[in-house]
């Protein structure tokens, strides 16, 4: 199949910290020698494009901001879309919850009636952002997590992710969230597309995780590539019911899939 657009999953993938991933550096360079469309996304929902912008530029890689989509970026999208102005409690980040202001939608505490409720990984999470959530949506206020990782990469190691504070606001309220909408989400799929301007099949996913990055090409119809440089070990990978098209080292080996 000859791709003219890449999907590049960040953390695992491209960099781990703000350090390239070995073997990065030079999947880049032949992704820009094939001169495929590329795609930054990320899960993460702490930083905004440009923020990310400046971290991979740090790592040693060029990246527009307008190249970059992140889980923060589909649910600003989908949450403005679908409650324009709405008062929004939110469990997150400065970098989240800048990008919900900006969107137009109004920050509100739980004891504000608020209509809608964004829960998202927020590393100074504590047991009264738990009851606030609880009493947040005890009156039926909409429920949106902004991406299922339960555990993410890190410099020092693997770290409890946005997946894992999700689950436990679903838990304390007693209902599932109306939508997750970072990778593997439709509302993803959609976002990433548009940006790429792309048919599925002309677009290639590669990234570290089974049932984000490999679900989300799998599922849209976009081939798929995973790199071992992140979460998945031979054990998870035997196991899954993802099965990626092709499987990598590192992005570095994606020219063997360029060039066949």
């Amino acid at each position: 199949m000859e791709y003219r657009g890449v999907v590049l999953d960040v953390d695992g993938t491209v960099v781990r910290g703000d350090e390239a991933i070995p073997g990065a550096l030079d999947g880049l360079a032949a992704i820009e020698r094939a001169g495929l469309d590329r795609l930054f996304v990320s899960n993460n929902p702490t930083k905004a494009p440009p923020a990310y912008e400046a971290r991979l530029g740090r790592a040693g890689i060029d990246a527009a901001a307008d190249e970059i989509v992140t889980s923060g970026t589909t649910t600003t999208a989908y949450v403005a879309d679908q409650h324009p102005g709405a008062k929004t409690f939110c469990i997150g980040e400065s970098g989240l919850r800048d990008q919900l202001r900006d969107a137009g939608l109004e920050l509100a505490s739980a004891s504000a009636d608020p209509e809608v409720v964004v829960v998202a990984i927020d590393r100074g999470f504590h047991y009264d952002d738990l009851r606030e959530a609880y009493v947040a949506l005890e009156d039926g206020a909409a429920f949106y997590g902004t991406d299922p990782d339960i555990v993410i990469p890190s410099a020092d190691g693997d770290i409890p992710g946005s997946g894992a504070i999700i689950h436990a606001v679903s838990g304390v309220a007693g209902r599932e969230p109306d939508a997750i909408l970072g990778k593997p989400s439709p509302v993803a799929q959609g976002i990433i597309l548009d940006r790429l301007g792309l048919d599925p099949e002309e677009v290639l996913v590669v990234g570290d995780r089974l049932d984000t990055d490999i679900a989300l090409g799998a599922s849209a119809g976009m081939g798929t590539a995973l790199v071992k440089t992140g979460v998945t070990d031979a054990e998870t990978l035997g196991a899954s019911e993802y099965e990626p098209d092709y499987v990598l080292d590192s992005l570095g080996d994606i020219e063997t899939i360029l060039t066949e």
